[in-house]
């Protein structure tokens, strides 16, 4: 019995000694000052509302506007890297979570990127490496990536707004799949007083991280609707009193000499290889080209929107 109480002593004395070692939890943490607020459990990669938002295709990262939809459309994005998570956040491209590997080695990109992810009070989440393996989908993360929620998208009705200062100006995309022109157009609006942008939910772009960066902030303020059907919702324009005008290499008139700038208009881009598909050919008012030289062949689709654009603007000025 004295033995086994011996036995018993010692191991309360041992575990006591060792509750006293100090671990590496504490310098971890303070190597990650500035973490901002607790992660919402659909934001934490091991509890299981994370796991059912997964299953479910949403995060918690916002619904879509009054009648839009996502159908079709990624549900969320991961930016995996140092330099991207970095040039994300620099750009102002909107996220829900931050994570950082355990363990990392911190240099200027990891600063700044956990600076400027505090600044804006996105969650800050340690997690281990093989986690952020499967959450980046096997991508070089170099232990840190950034969350991006899905984006909500308006309805077209919601650009169809008698209300909007100005004359009414929408793009509409058909068939251009790069995010970086999508970006590059929402840019090329916001620069000349453009109301909003359309793009069908299959067979196109959507806002990802890319487009966001690419508009270089301007995603904040111009709305990007999300047509189930292009040609019923220009034919929905069109009833509104709206004039849809198509750009494309074979046109009816030279950009110019195009006379409805002064209506409220809405400008069909289509892609650089195929251009404007056939049915939406058909519902166009009018197929307009830009001029340029025969050594040409076409225009990259962000600068064909951006130059017309500017040409409408400029007749707008102009008119008396």
């Amino acid at each position: 019995m004295a033995g086994n109480s011996q036995r018993r002593g010692a191991v309360r004395k041992s575990g006591s000694k060792k509750g006293m070692v100090v671990g590496s939890g504490g310098q971890r943490r303070r190597g990650l000052e500035g973490k901002g607020p607790t992660p919402k459990a659909a934001d934490r990669p091991n509890h299981k509302a994370y796991k059912d938002a997964q299953r479910s295709g949403g995060t918690s990262g916002g619904g879509s506007r009054s009648g839009g939809s996502r159908r079709g459309k990624p549900s969320s994005e991961m930016i995996a890297g140092r330099n991207s998570v970095v040039e994300a956040l620099r750009a102002h491209v909107p996220a829900t979570t931050m994570y950082v590997a355990g363990r990392i080695d911190s240099d200027d990109r990891v600063k700044e990127s956990l600076k400027l992810a505090a600044d804006r009070a996105i969650p800050i989440l340690e997690t281990p490496r093989g986690e952020l393996d499967r959450l980046t989908d096997g991508a070089v993360h170099q232990g840190l990536a950034l969350q991006i929620p899905p984006y909500d998208y308006a309805h077209p009705s919601d650009l169809i707004d008698p209300e909007a200062p100005g004359i009414p100006l929408v793009v509409a995309l058909d068939g251009i799949t790069d995010p970086r022109n999508l970006g590059a157009i929402i840019r090329s609006v916001a620069a000349f007083g453009g109301h909003g942008v359309i793009v069908p939910e299959r067979r196109s772009a959507g806002m990802t991280a890319s487009a966001w960066k690419t508009s270089a902030g301007a995603a904040a303020r111009v709305p990007v609707a999300l047509a189930g059907n292009l040609t019923r919702t220009l034919e929905d324009f069109r009833k509104a009193g709206f004039f849809v005008i198509g750009l494309d290499m074979d046109g009816d008139v030279e950009l110019p000499q195009l006379e409805l700038s002064t209506e409220p208009l809405v400008v069909v881009v289509g892609s650089e290889g195929k251009g404007l598909s056939r049915l939406v050919s058909e519902t166009c008012d009018q197929i307009v080209s830009v001029p340029m030289s025969s050594s040409v062949e076409s225009l990259n689709a962000g600068i064909a929107a951006s130059v017309t654009l500017y040409q409408i603007a400029t007749s707008r000025a102009a008119a008396p």
